[in-house]
């Protein structure tokens, strides 16, 4: 059975047909406006319907970032996007016509990776989206959870450092301003106003000034060998293995993930998170440890993820 899924971001919306195997058959995105609500709605009514007027359908599901209602119904609160306790599915059923999921952003991908990617023979896995935010999801006896209010998996924003930095979520020290695309291009910036010798091949990438650094940046002069690129990429991942290894002491999954934009260093943050996260373990050589892997599905894992849960 083919389904759609629908991945919003806070610039655009992508949406595919998807089989019951996770591939990927048909795709449309379109360019939206967080500040309104109703164009984005329209997008997606859009893009659904050119995909069914070719393809058979069974189901929609529509992933999105923020916390969404335990009925899976709508928006409690979104970061990006103007929601506060939105009935999104509501307002696209009449112009869909389809049963319908909402689903949260990082609950789609890591289902997605867990059905048809890197998880796919696990059982209890965690992933990690590492964007310019940090986000998550969790999958315990082969089930997503989503928590008794729905918000389970939020895991960028549990508190990694008392009184630490400022995050957007109102509170400090949360995971996400350390262990992130964001906390990437803070470092780098930083670095190059304090070290501009060192910094100069990552300015250059950038164009110059400091503030222009952007995440992909830094990954891609850390791929040129740049040693102060190679270490602001080293610290992230020590930061991502030190909270996977609380995730580990909490939920105990054989698997943790890591996907999103910032894992496109691959190996440069792969290595120093593995290595932070024995290091952090706690009752290390007495139990048994997961492995750190990258995702394999990349941008689509949102559409897949959000149209197979769609099919649930």
């Amino acid at each position: 059975m083919d389904a759609i899924g629908v991945d919003i971001g806070g610039t655009k919306i992508a949406a595919g047909v998807v089989d019951g195997a996770g591939a990927l058959r048909a795709q449309r995105r379109y360019d939206t406006d967080p500040t309104d609500p109703v164009a984005i709605e329209s997008a997606v009514i859009r893009a659904v319907n050119e995909l069914r007027a070719e393809h058979d359908v069974v189901a929609v599901g529509v992933a999105a970032a923020g916390y969404v209602s335990p009925q899976r119904d709508g928006m409690v609160f979104a970061p990006n996007i103007a929601w506060r306790d939105y009935p999104l599915r509501d307002r696209l059923a009449a112009g869909i016509g389809l049963p319908m999921v909402i689903e949260n952003d990082a609950n789609a991908a890591g289902w997605a990776e867990f059905r048809f990617g890197r998880g796919r023979h696990a059982e209890h896995m965690v992933m990690l989206t590492v964007g310019t935010g940090l986000g998550g999801a969790i999958i315990v006896d082969g089930r997503l959870l989503r928590g008794a209010f729905g918000a389970a998996g939020e895991i960028g924003h549990m508190q990694m450092v008392p009184n630490g930095r400022y995050c957007g979520c109102g509170h400090e020290g949360c995971w996400e301003m350390y262990g992130s695309g964001r906390a990437l291009t803070r470092a780098a910036r930083a670095a190059a106003v304090a070290y501009p010798d060192r910094a100069r091949a990552i300015v250059e990438l950038a164009g110059g000034p400091a503030q222009k650094i952007r995440g992909p940046h830094v990954t891609q002069a850390a791929q040129a060998g740049d040693p102060l690129a190679v270490e602001l990429l080293a610290e992230l991942g020590t930061w991502l293995g030190a909270g996977i290894s609380d995730l580990a002491a909490i939920v105990d999954p054989e698997l943790a993930v890591i996907g999103g934009g910032v894992a496109a260093a691959g190996d440069l943050l792969l290595e120093p998170a593995r290595e932070s996260f024995g290091r952090h373990l706690t009752a290390r050589g007495f139990r048994g440890e997961l492995t750190i892997h990258l995702a394999e599905l990349g941008n689509e894992a949102g559409i897949v993820g959000a149209a197979d849960l769609a099919r649930t």
